[in-house]
């Protein structure tokens, strides 16, 4: 069993968020600790609002705002005999955060056992200014069923048999671990993971259960939301948008990661596909067995300016840059009808909207996925 999870650092004192890492300089992360919930999402939505001009805002969705996260991205600093989870510092020391408050109690408490774990192991943390050590990253994702996925990002595959002669004893002392995965990442940059994964347990994939019916899985290298009640509602409103309206039989999503859009619109008499450029990701979508949808690996931009048909509606959930000229000049010129657009950057969803005046907004809706900051996710309905 683990050990009961740390005290999240992250509490609320009068009303307003406090974290002692914060408040000692540690960790600066969280840009609006010290303003109130309430004011962080109606400047959030007033943001939102002045970019996109939907004449429906729906209410804004505000899960909790403690523990939210599913998934800790901890660079591994320290020594053999004392590693640190969290981040580094100026001068490249690493501070640990492995009772940050944005956590799940599943991954505060998983993160001390891997701690202590790496130290028995003698895995020895990366030092980025002597350029010297293997450890570099600790990535640790949380299943709504509590089940964990570890990836050990790694210099090189030199502690690979040390890692697996050890690993018995991790999963001992970790049950819920269902992946894990050694991945190496041989550059000295600032870049998160490699190209290369090595899987160390007879699972490749998690599921991930949502409370909206779908359950999808979760490769080492898919992209889910880090906030899993915020993500279900956000699952939830595109799929009321879309059965709300009456014309729509065939639906392309596009930018699909794992399949969270199209498998939540599937439906009688309703053909959706999904399109990802991660041949990883759709995998692992196609690995749902999903009745009604079909998942192509490919460019989505290029797969949709090749297609001799136009479906009723497109989803797209692309990253921080938006779709680009490419794809919102296709949407524009092509006569889709409907368009649900997911986006976590309210500026490049803003010029996308420019490119394409036909489609107009008919409801936007803000979603608090990332809160204590002034990142999050707004969602659009767009109709002709």
């Amino acid at each position: 069993m683990a050990d009961p999870a740390p005290t999240p650092s992250l509490r609320v004192v009068d009303g307003l968020p406090r974290c002692h890492h914060y408040d000692a300089f540690r960790c600066r992360s969280c840009t609006l600790l010290g303003v109130a919930r309430e004011q962080q999402l109606a400047d959030n939505e007033a943001h939102a609002r002045s970019l996109v001009d939907a004449p429906v805002w729906l209410p804004t969705v505000a899960g909790p705002d403690v523990g939210f996260r599913n998934k800790a991205k901890m660079a591994v600093g320290g020594t053999v005999d004392a590693p640190t989870l969290g981040i580094l510092d100026r001068d490249l020391a690493g501070i640990d955060l492995h009772d940050c408050g944005l956590h799940s109690d599943g991954l505060r408490a998983a993160l001390g056992v891997i701690a202590s774990w790496i130290s028995s192991a003698a895995l020895v943390p990366y030092d980025v200014a002597a350029r010297r050590g293997e450890l570099k990253h600790v990535l640790l994702t949380e299943s709504p069923d509590g089940e964990l996925m570890l990836r050990l990002v790694m210099r090189s595959t030199a502690l690979e048999a040390k890692v697996r002669s050890r690993l018995p004893a991790l999963l001992d002392a970790l049950p819920a671990l269902r992946v894990v995965t050694l991945n190496v990442q041989p550059e000295h940059k600032a870049v998160l993971e490699g190209e290369r994964e090595i899987v160390l347990t007879p699972e490749s994939t998690m599921p991930m259960r949502l409370a909206t019916g779908v359950t999808l899985a979760l490769g080492p290298r898919s992209f889910f939301q880090t906030n899993t009640p915020v993500a279900e509602a956000l699952y939830e409103q595109a799929r009321a948008w879309v059965d709300d309206l009456i014309d729509v039989r065939t639906v392309w999503d596009l930018y699909c990661g794992v399949g969270g859009f199209a498998l939540h619109l599937t439906g009688p008499d309703r053909e959706v596909v999904g399109v990802e450029a991660s041949a990883e990701a759709i995998e692992a979508a196609r690995a749902t067995g999903a009745a009604g949808v079909a998942f192509v690996a490919a460019d989505a931009t290029q797969w949709a300016l090749e297609q001799p048909t136009v479906p009723d509606l497109v989803v797209v959930n692309p990253p921080r840059r938006g779709i680009g000229p490419g794809l919102s000049t296709w949407l524009e010129e092509s006569g889709v009808r409907h368009v649900v657009y997911s986006s976590c950057n309210a500026e490049s969803l803003a010029r996308d909207l420019a490119a394409m005046p036909s489609l107009r907004p008919v409801q936007a809706r803000v979603l608090d996925m990332f809160p204590h900051t002034t990142h999050y996710e707004v969602m659009v309905l767009l109709s002709r």
